[in-house]
């Protein structure tokens, strides 16, 4: 009963004009940045975020903007994947298989229609889930020590590694290069200066913010410029929007399965979407693909990764508000987002800023409502919004970043610094490293480095302090077990297979 007592307070905090507002603004936004190709939620929170901290807005009120794009972009990016066979972002990749043979086949508005009732689904599950799941983790993190923390950060870069993109090799580089940027600037322990080659702008180390737009606004409108071509695409025809009762029908297992597949990857640290929907698109495959339809225009096919991509966006922040620990990519932005407003995600959250958490919390409620009553009526427009001519597009968004940027502090320097890592992550991309694991490596590098210290102060150096509680040594066997049952699973497969032809021949 005490959660739903501060759930109703949290719609109090909502339904205020001007959070209702932005919650509106920002699943309009969210949508537009996941249905552009190339942007998605972590580019639209990158660059609305200096946007809304300059303008001085309360930390809940940002707060709720900012998720509406992070659940908006989860939203959006079924257009142009199921349109122009484009994702809008990495989440929405699974949803091409199935989404644009339906458009091809004609039923481009009956396909825009099931993705929005599955997203619709997948976010409301999610919710519920964020709702009664996270006091009860938070109570759970209480225990929390500085030894704990530790090994729980071990864990999210495991998972990171081990889950992030082809090859985990590549995500631990992702991991060291942010932790490398991350530790620029002075030593909050000793007062060392640490690699900022004596220029005094870099004395406090990198502004988040300009990590952020570089590493992702910046580098994004390069690869965009280089790759992206509206001459390319024939806009299918949208007749219907909506879905009948029948292709609901035929999709409600696989929309719910997918649902509570993609919250359960969410919570997990640092996985994110892509992952979410790649997931449960093989597992539906592997059940329900009895005739080989999956990637020729099956219904299922694209319910199951719309559905598991919205589910994934609510099982990410509780992490990030429990533990301070992002379950995304986009949600470590979030995390850096509370950090700006001198706020530190943990246990005590729920606590300490009751109105900011359970406002949250309502307002993804009410967005998620507002997601499904506008996408149907504003999806012609939508389409519309996708045939802006590129040369007008990038100019406009990269102003919007750098706009963002300067208002900060009014620096020049950070500017260029934010060209300079854009360059960077221009190049990694290219080179396939995620960036996920770069943000992840930099936002909680310090966080990491201070955990570290503390414990050891407490042992007196001893390091039998990471192996000395249930929680680390459960923490220790999750890690090992995300790096070892894949190996495992590989080899086994492996070996039947071979047994497989032998049996043949």
């Amino acid at each position: 009963m005490d959660v739903l007592a501060h759930l109703l307070d949290g719609f109090a905090v909502v339904f205020q004009p001007l959070n209702l507002f932005l919650c509106l603004l920002g699943c309009l936004l969210g949508t537009l940045f996941g249905a552009l190709p190339g942007l998605g939620p972590i580019n639209g929170v990158a660059i609305l975020l200096p946007i809304c901290y300059t303008l001085g807005l309360p930390v809940e009120s940002s707060l709720i903007m900012l998720t509406g794009i992070y659940y908006g972009a989860e939203f959006g990016g079924r257009i142009s994947s199921i349109l122009l066979n484009v994702p809008g972002d990495a989440g929405a990749v699974f949803t091409c298989l199935d989404g644009y043979p339906l458009a091809k086949k004609g039923l481009a508005g009956p396909a825009l229609a099931l993705s929005g009732v599955s997203s619709f689904i997948g976010g409301s599950i999610a919710i519920v889930g964020l709702t009664f799941f996270a006091p009860i983790l938070a109570t759970f993190a209480i225990d929390f020590g500085p030894s704990e923390y530790f090994v729980l950060m071990v864990f999210a870069f495991g998972t990171v590694s081990a889950l992030m993109g082809a090859s985990p090799v590549k995500s631990l580089v992702g991991i060291c290069i942010g932790w490398m940027i991350g530790i620029v600037g002075v030593d909050s322990t000793t007062g060392v200066m640490r690699f900022n080659f004596g220029e005094p702008d870099l004395y406090d180390g990198f502004e988040f913010l300009t990590v952020i737009v570089g590493f992702f606004a910046v580098s994004e409108i390069m690869l965009m410029l280089e790759h992206h071509s509206k001459d390319d695409f024939e806009m299918p025809k949208i007749t219907r929007i909506y879905v009948t009762v029948k292709e609901l029908l035929l999709c409600k297992y696989t929309i719910l399965r997918s649902s509570v597949i993609g919250f359960i990857v969410g919570v997990l640290p640092g996985t994110g979407a892509s992952i979410a929907s790649a997931v449960s698109y093989t597992l539906e495959q592997k059940i329900v693909d009895k005739e080989n339809t999956f990637g020729k225009g099956d219904m299922r096919g694209l319910a199951a990764p719309e559905s598991a991509n919205n589910a994934c966006a609510g099982g990410a922040l509780i992490p990030m508000l429990t533990l301070g620990v992002p379950g995304s990519a986009t949600t470590a932005v979030l995390l850096g987002a509370l950090m700006l407003y001198n706020i530190n995600p943990g246990p005590t959250l729920f606590s300490d800023q009751p109105i900011l958490v359970w406002g949250l919390i309502a307002s993804m409620y009410i967005g998620n409502l507002m997601l499904l009553v506008i996408n149907f009526p504003l999806v012609r427009v939508f389409t519309k919004i996708l045939q802006v001519p590129y040369w007008l597009l990038v100019p406009s968004v990269i102003v919007l970043a750098f706009v963002g940027v300067y208002s900060v502090n009014s620096s020049t320097f950070s500017m260029g610094m934010a060209i300079l890592l854009g360059v960077l992550g221009y190049f990694l991309r290219k080179l396939n490293y995620p960036m996920a694991p770069v943000i992840l490596g930099f936002v909680l590098c310090e966080i990491m480095e201070d955990n570290l210290r503390r414990a050891f102060a407490m042992s007196g150096g001893e390091i039998s302090i990471f192996f000395g509680s249930t929680i680390n040594n459960v923490l220790w066997g999750m890690t090992l077990a995300i790096f070892c049952v894949p190996m495992i699973v590989k080899f086994i497969s492996k070996k039947y297979s071979l047994g497989q032809k032998f049996t043949n021949k």
